[in-house]
């Protein structure tokens, strides 16, 4: 490997470069402020991107018909998250066909990689990644989504039904 060094007075002269950063950087500039048709940007709020019906955003807990939580606490999905950002406590439930349930199930988004191990780890179709990518918040505590957010928040209008049908599985002895 060979490195060129400068050698004599003009190692010294920086401006030249700054100045022809700036005339590159000036040139974009007013060719993008001329023509705004051409732009590749979009005006954020009032556009908005259209992102494939594949697209995996925000975390979703799918609930049955009845409304309860699809979840069986199985902790599949925190055991494959890269990110260890699933943590689940789980309970027994007081029906006897459900063996239990979770009591807390929180994600920290801050810390999910979005890879979406934990949707292909889910058995009963308890958790997905929906089409919401919009996350504002002021601090980081709003960034760790409980059960009220991951399943009855209101832009999901009272939960995603699950794909699987309960009656189904229990006349099939699942």
């Amino acid at each position: 490997m060979s490195v060129v060094q400068n050698t004599g007075e003009t190692k010294n002269w920086y401006l030249p470069g700054v100045f022809g950063g700036l005339v590159i950087t000036f040139r974009h500039l007013f060719r993008n402020l001329l023509n705004r048709k051409k732009m590749i940007t979009l005006d954020y709020p009032e556009e908005k991107y259209e992102y494939s019906p594949r697209f995996k955003g925000n975390h979703v807990l799918t609930v049955k018909k009845d409304g309860s939580l699809r979840c069986t606490a199985c902790m599949l999905c925190a055991t494959n998250c890269p990110a260890e950002c699933i943590k689940i406590v789980a309970a027994e439930h007081d029906d006897p066909v459900v063996e239990k349930y979770p009591i807390n199930y929180e994600i920290d988004i801050l810390r999910c990689v979005f890879c979406g191990y934990c949707e292909e780890a889910c058995p009963v179709d308890a958790i997905r990644l929906g089409p919401e990518w919009q996350t504002p918040g002021l601090n980081g505590s709003n960034f760790v989504y409980d059960i009220p957010h991951l399943a009855y928040r209101p832009q999901l209008k009272g939960g995603i039904q699950s794909h699987v049908d309960d009656e189904e599985r229990h006349k099939a002895g699942i």
